[in-house]
């Protein structure tokens, strides 16, 4: 089978970075809600709105289309997308916190697109062409993190455990990402039939990571959420989770990963502007910029090329 090489459209280049300005905005989440009272939630029981909400609307669009949902021996695909996205990275990344700073943890986060490119050709579909040169744009991507965000050696084992964590979070997203494309092509662009993958996803993660949060942060739940919190979810990540499963079907694991490498960088360059300083960053914080933007925009728009003829994909069934 010829392997197809997906060029991106500009609709999609368009909504991957708008998605990762939306992740960008949860970056800034502190400095964008400075004016009102907060009362934040803890973060595995916060994620459990938005995927909430996202599970709802994906199960009414199956109802109302009367799409078929996964059978027994399909639900694992859906499962594993929700988990391997959502569920295990939180565990992981609320582990490393005590540990890792934010801005490391966020610097760590753009292995995601190494990872991508290293899964795609195992975890994807065998018809899907492979960025040309896109090991070297993610690593290069990588590199340019290290100019901008302070990754400190680990001091201790517990540290050094904590960087493991966020590595395996990395790797979590990225075999994930993998999965729910190769899920969504088998699926077919049908909106209806990919929304029962969709709200299974979506409904997994929310349960787990409820289950999650009342174990780990050992916080109860609170069902009347912040009012805040609420309209955050709403207005934010809620929008995000959509444009994530939309891209699936359109665009490549790789090129998908790309978002881990635009959003710090959109919003470093946001909160420079909107704080008026722009002036105060470094060249050293320029460059790294520069290398991280210049191995996203390969990701997103490189050609496509035969991927080795050794390669065996994992099957899917769907």
């Amino acid at each position: 089978m010829d392997r197809r090489d997906r060029r991106i459209s500009p609709a999609s280049a368009a909504a991957l970075l708008l998605l990762s300005l939306l992740l960008a905005c949860s970056v800034l989440k502190t400095d964008l809600m400075s004016g009102l009272a907060l009362d934040p939630l803890p973060p595995l029981e916060r994620q459990v709105i938005p995927l909430a909400l996202l599970a709802l609307a994906a199960a009414t669009i199956v109802v109302m289309r009367q799409a078929r949902w996964p059978d027994r021996r399909q639900l694992w695909i859906p499962a594993l997308i929700g988990l391997g996205l959502f569920v295990a990275p939180g565990v992981l990344v609320s582990f490393s916190s005590r540990w890792v700073s934010g801005p490391t943890r966020t610097g760590l986060l753009t292995l995601v697109s190494v990872f991508a490119v290293v899964l795609e050709p195992y975890v994807g579909l065998a018809s899907e062409a492979q960025r040309r040169g896109g090991l070297a744009a993610a690593l290069l991507a990588v590199v340019g993190t290290l100019f901008v965000f302070p990754v400190a050696i680990p001091a201790s084992v517990e540290a050094g455990g904590a960087f493991v964590a966020v590595a395996m979070a990395s790797l979590s997203i990225a075999a994930a990402n993998c999965l729910g494309v190769a899920a969504a092509r088998l699926r077919g662009h049908s909106h209806a039939s990919f929304a029962a993958i969709v709200a299974v996803a979506a409904s997994t993660a929310a349960i787990a990571n409820g289950l999650a949060g009342a174990l780990l942060e050992r916080s109860l739940w609170k069902w009347n959420a912040p009012t805040p919190e609420l309209l955050w979810s709403i207005a934010v990540e809620m929008p995000a989770l959509l444009l994530l499963f939309w891209l699936m079907p359109r665009l490549s694991a790789t090129q998908m990963a790309s978002r881990f490498i635009w959003a710090p960088v959109l919003a470093i360059l946001a909160e420079a502007t909107v704080f008026q300083l722009i002036r105060q960053l470094r060249p050293r914080t320029w460059l790294g910029l520069f290398l991280m933007a210049a191995g996203a925009t390969w990701l997103l728009f490189a050609p496509g090329e035969e991927a080795s003829t050794n390669v065996l994909p994992l099957k899917l069934e769907l």
